[in-house]
This record gives structure tokens, sequence and C-alpha cells, in this order.
């Protein structure tokens, strides 16, 4: 065929469409038209890069025992993971708590501070308002119920939430990045939540940039009868059925959990593991490593999902 050169080119056509390229070339060589087609993938390096089921418990910000020190730990190994994004959707169970809609916060920023012991840590943060405006108009558009929360002024220094334990523990140990804050709801059912975790899943994974997903969570609060909710055997049952999850990824199992282990245990996790089931559903993570404690009376896990 001889040698092919830029001067046997006619004329290249090039079709973006999502993730691929197609690009046809028409060539004229040795007195004939030849018409090539390729197709080259792209892949971004962006969307959703982490998740990272976090404990918000006071006991690991100073940890005076072996499980609450092998938690802090597991924060720390998860720190330039999670950390390498440019938004957090941060979903906590401790802001604006509504029974009956999902609350998604739309102030501009949002700050708190909080002490345990002689620690002592202040937060401020920017709100990543375009994602969490299309997380709640998307998510209300579909059925799912949703509310989006202002505060003070619709912009500026005084739209400004207050920030929960929820949020500032897990936080303390990442890079300040702008956050999405987004609290789930007890009162709706089980399938709506998973329903918005798919929502939101599939909005940050379209992000041509990276995005982490922290899930604050602790476990059942009955695990002894000397702490403030009393005992229960379901909160072995609940704590070891979430562990098993998170180790296999198969967070389906969850949606079958008897709401009799739920009332009892007394978890901070339920919801927010639902809405991560529903993640899992389009963004395919794997579990890299699980490491659960014990408190006093309830448990905490730190798992990252890459």
């Amino acid at each position: 065929m001889g040698i092919i050169t830029n001067r046997s080119v006619i004329a290249r056509v090039i079709i973006k469409s999502n993730s691929q390229i197609f690009v046809a070339v028409l060539r004229f060589i040795q007195g004939k038209y030849e018409i090539n087609i390729y197709t080259i993938r792209v892949e971004y390096p962006f969307m959703i890069n982490s998740i990272l089921v976090a404990p918000h418990g006071d006991e690991i910000l100073v940890p005076e025992s072996e499980p609450m020190i092998a938690l802090r730990e597991a924060m720390i190994k998860a720190r330039d993971i999670v950390g390498n994004a440019e938004t957090y959707i941060v979903v906590s169970p401790h802001n604006v708590r509504i029974d009956t809609h999902i609350g998604i916060i739309l102030t501009e920023y949002m700050e708190g501070s909080w002490r345990y012991k002689k620690l002592r840590f202040r937060r401020k943060f920017k709100n990543d308002r375009n994602l969490a405006k299309r997380i709640y108009e998307t998510a209300n558009t579909q059925g799912i119920p949703v509310v989006g929360i202002n505060f003070g002024a619709l912009e500026g220094p005084l739209s400004k939430m207050s920030l929960d334990w929820g949020t500032l523990i897990p936080l303390y140990f990442l890079p300040r990045r702008n956050i999405v804050l987004i609290t789930p709801a007890r009162g709706i059912s089980r399938h709506s939540l998973v329903r918005f975790g798919e929502i939101m899943g599939k909005i940050a994974d379209e992000e041509k940039r990276k995005i982490s997903v922290i899930i604050s969570a602790d476990h059942a609060h009955t695990h002894s009868p000397d702490g403030p909710y009393g005992f229960s055997e379901m909160a072995e049952e609940y704590d070891s059925t979430v562990v098993r999850s998170l180790k296999s990824g198969k967070l389906e199992k969850l949606l079958d959990m008897p709401q009799e282990v739920i009332d009892s245990a007394l978890p901070d996790s339920y919801w927010q593991l639902l809405m991560l089931y529903g993640i899992m559903k389009i963004k395919h993570l794997k579990p890299e490593f699980v490491v659960y404690g014990m408190a006093d009376y309830f448990g905490m896990a730190v798992s990252l999902f890459r």
C-alpha cells in the first residue's frame, strides 16, 4: 500500500459521545478511496473517587482504648484517598432532621465547632451549591420526598448553616474541601432512600471532577446495660449484619433487616447505609478495608470503598 502521509488524508470526521470518540478518516491512496473508522474510549479520572463509611463518636478524636486507636488509624489511612477529591458529599444523621423528608443544605456556607476533652476545633466549608441543587431538583422531580434547606440570607456570608458532630468529626480527619450536606429521613420508605442514593450516585458520577462520598454512621447503641439506652441482644445482630455487608460489598441484604432489630438496636446508621446501597448500584466500588470497634455502649466502623 505504500507510506500513508497526512497529504493522503482528504477528510476527518470526529464525533464525541459521552466517554467515546468516533473518528472517520477518508484517504485517497494509489488511485483508490479508503475510509477507516476508529473508536476511542476516554476514561475520565473523575466522578466518584471513593466512599468512606466513617464514625462520628467523640472517642476517635482522643482515643484511649485499642479499638478507638484502631478506628482513628483507619481514618488516617483513608485520608489521602478520600481527600483526593474536589468535593465531599456528606450524609449525616445529625443535621436538620425532618422525619418525612430528606434534607439537602443549600446555604452558601456551613460552619461549626466541637470540643472533646482538651481538643477544640472549628471548621468552615463552602457549599458546592450547584451540585447540591442538582441533587435536590432531580430527586424532587422524580418524586422523592426532599427539602432544600437555606438559612438566613439566600446567598453571601449570612447564608450559613450550623454544622453537627456527625459532619464535623469525620471531616476533622480530612483535607478541607467544598461539601454537600445531606440528612436522611427515617419516616420514608426504605426503597425511597435507596432510590435517592441512586439519584445522588448518578449525578455525582457524571461530574467531570473527583468526588468522595462520606457516610457518617455510628451503629447500634444498645450494647451495654450501663449505657443511656440500655441493653438489647439485637445490638450485636445489627452490627454483625452491617460489618458483613460492608466487608462483602453486598449491601442489598440490609433491605431485609427486620424492623424489630432496628428498633431495639437503636443505630445511627441504617438510613444512610440504604443511601449507600443506592450509590453502589450505580458506582460499583470495591471494599478495601473495614475496621470495627465498640465504645462503651455503641459500635463504630471505618470502611473504605474505591
